[in-house]
C-alpha cells in the first residue's frame, strides 16, 4: 500500500463496479494499490449516499461549517463584504444566545459567561 494514494470519484465507481461483478476484494485491492477494508468503506458509503458518499473530505471543514475561517478570508467585493458581516452578527447572536461573550482578540482570546451578569 501506498500512504496518500488519492483516489478520484471515477476510479472508485471502478472499483466498486469491479467488486459487484464478482471480482475478489483481495485482487482490486492489489491491483489498485489500496487495501480491502479501504473497498468495503467506500461500498458502504456509495450503497449509502450514492456518488456523495464517494467524494473525498480531505482538506475540508470536518463539520461543513459555513462560518468556519472567516478571519482567513478577505471579501473581493461589496457583497462578500456585506456576508461577511452578516456572518460576523449571526455567530455573535449564537454566542450570546448560549450565554458567553469574547473579550481581547487572538491569543488574548478568552470566553466570559454572561450566566450571572446582567447584559442590559
Amino acid at each position: 500500500m501506498r500512504k496518500n494514494n488519492m483516489k478520484t470519484i471515477e476510479e472508485k465507481l471502478k472499483i466498486i463496479n469491479r467488486y459487484k461483478n464478482g471480482e475478489s476484494t483481495t485482487k482490486i485491492a492489489k491491483e489498485a494499490g489500496i487495501s480491502r477494508r479501504q473497498i468495503y468503506s467506500w461500498l458502504a458509503k456509495y450503497d449509502k449516499d450514492g456518488i456523495e458518499g464517494l467524494k473525498s473530505n480531505t482538506g475540508k471543514a470536518k463539520y461543513n461549517n459555513p462560518h468556519a475561517g472567516l478571519h482567513l478570508r478577505k471579501p473581493k467585493n461589496r457583497i462578500e463584504e456585506l456576508e461577511l458581516e452578516l456572518m460576523k452578527k449571526e455567530i455573535e447572536i449564537a454566542r450570546l444566545k448560549k450565554g458567553y461573550i469574547v473579550k481581547g482578540v487572538g491569543a488574548e482570546k478568552e470566553f466570559v459567561t454572561t450566566f450571572d451578569k446582567n447584559t442590559k
